[in-house]
């Protein structure tokens, strides 16, 4: 049932409880003490009083029962002789016998002990101090007697202490209502915002607090969320509609030359139209194999993870298929990285195919270290790529210029394939400056063994 509760339901009655918990520890534990403190005071004032009466015996010892003079508000004294005579006494104890028989030790001239007794009217215990006094050649005691102090376990100590730490324990739960309920006003207009916001107004955002604290660094933090998730959803339809068309391009040519055939059916080179639809159906394979490949990227599948020596995979991946261009190499041996090796080879793949359609005549391949990173460089001698569009060709489906279309061979989607990759790996894709055409280079961490 508690956790069902709300977060200001819980912080009141967690405060209510802890306080209430805590006033009643500080009472048990303070009470024994504040005992001790008033206990200390009522024997120095009982002793006060006591003092001041022995310095009368001594001056004037009585001869006879006489009554004493009340000091320092302690009403219950008692003078006895050596004989156990009760030679003076307060009003209140006239007529009644010595209520202790304490004495003093040793090099002491005061004793301090309680006495209990039922002789006097409404005291049980009483709190005893005495003083010895030299009379005539005789040791005399004067005692003074005051109330044990007991209060504090009476009841209505008891019921005083419980209403003080209630009352206590009231105002911090209510405070702390109150205060939970200013700090979290600001919640419940971010949940209003983000309950209204969907998938066509993603622009909008959440409001921010009026304090520098935690729930502002919150509301900061939904808006960054929801700007990257406007990004995105912004780039999923450009990319819907990306594939879309280049879905349909493939899939019009075809249904056209099939429809043109059976229009014209004597007159239709079958072999000729069933090699064009197949070289259509290759390219939507090919585009359906490359969205399934950002597919599982952008899912993050797992990969393997084992040594990969870049110069063999270049060396393998040249002599794996035939190039058109002519291929250079500068391979360092013993650049091993770890890595998923089809996934690196996929990479590796779609740069050459890149620079092969765009090579006029050669493509240099260049494996190196660099510190801690490996580093695959492809350069081919085409038209290059402008500085302002480097980022633009890893877009998916992007479009440049005639000679660096689609159209030319690739499905739009080979470098944004091999960009993943490359972060898939820790890495990084990126064109730098040359001196002719386009240059690539993939930098990846070096393995550690």
């Amino acid at each position: 049932m508690f956790t069902r509760w709300s977060v200001r339901r819980r912080l009141t009655v967690s405060a209510l409880l802890a306080t209430l918990g805590s006033g009643l520890v500080g009472v048990v534990l303070a009470t024994p003490l504040l005992h001790a403190l008033l206990t200390n005071y009522v024997i120095e004032q009982t002793s006060q009083a006591a003092r001041r009466v022995s310095f009368d015996v001594e001056r004037r010892a009585p001869d006879d029962l006489k009554p004493v003079t009340i000091t320092e508000n302690v009403d219950l004294i008692q003078v006895v002789d050596d004989r156990g005579k009760v030679r003076q006494a307060s009003s209140r104890l006239l007529g009644l016998p010595p209520l202790t028989r304490a004495r003093v030790e040793g090099e002491s001239l005061r004793v301090v002990t309680k006495t209990c007794t039922d002789l006097v009217p409404g005291e049980r215990c009483l709190i005893t101090v005495g003083y010895w006094v030299p009379v005539r050649g005789t040791s005399w005691m004067v005692y003074a007697y005051s109330s044990d102090v007991s209060w504090y376990i009476s009841p209505t100590y008891v019921l005083g202490a419980l209403l003080g730490v209630l009352a206590a324990s009231l105002i911090t739960a209510n405070v702390a209502s109150l205060v939970a309920w200013r700090a979290l006003a600001p919640v419940a207009a971010i949940k209003n915002e983000l309950a209204e916001i969907t998938a066509t107004d993603l622009e909008r955002r959440v409001p921010r607090s009026a304090h520098q604290d935690e729930l502002d660094d919150l509301a900061r933090t939904i808006n960054q969320t929801l700007e990257r998730l406007e990004r995105a959803v912004e780039q999923q339809r450009r990319f819907a509609a990306d594939a879309s068309h280049d879905l349909r391009s493939p899939i019009t040519a075809m249904r056209a030359q099939l429809e043109e055939a059976l229009l014209y059916p004597r007159d239709t080179e079958w072999p000729r139209t069933g090699q064009a639809v197949l070289d259509s159906l290759d390219r939507l394979q090919a585009i359906v194999t490359d969205l399934l490949t950002l597919a599982k990227l952008d899912a993050s599948a797992p990969q393997a993870a084992e040594p990969v020596d870049l110069a063999e995979l270049v060396e393998e991946e040249l002599a794996r298929r035939p190039r058109s261009k002519r291929m250079l190499r500068e391979l360092e041996p013993g650049l091993v990285v770890t890595g998923d090796r089809m996934r690196l080879s996929r990479l590796l793949m779609n740069l050459l195919d890149n620079a092969e359609r765009h090579a006029e005549f050669t493509i240099t391949v260049t494996a190196r270290a660099d510190g801690e990173m490996g580093v695959l460089e492809i350069l081919d001698d085409g038209a290059g790529i402008a500085p302002d569009q480097r980022e633009q060709v890893f877009r998916r489906f992007a479009r440049l210029d005639a000679s660096r279309s689609r159209d030319a061979g690739g499905t739009g989607l080979g470098l944004p394939i091999a960009r993943e990759i490359a972060h898939a790996h820790n890495g990084s894709l990126t064109i730098e400056d040359s001196d002719t055409g386009a240059r690539f280079v993939l930098r990846i961490p070096l393995r550690n063994d």
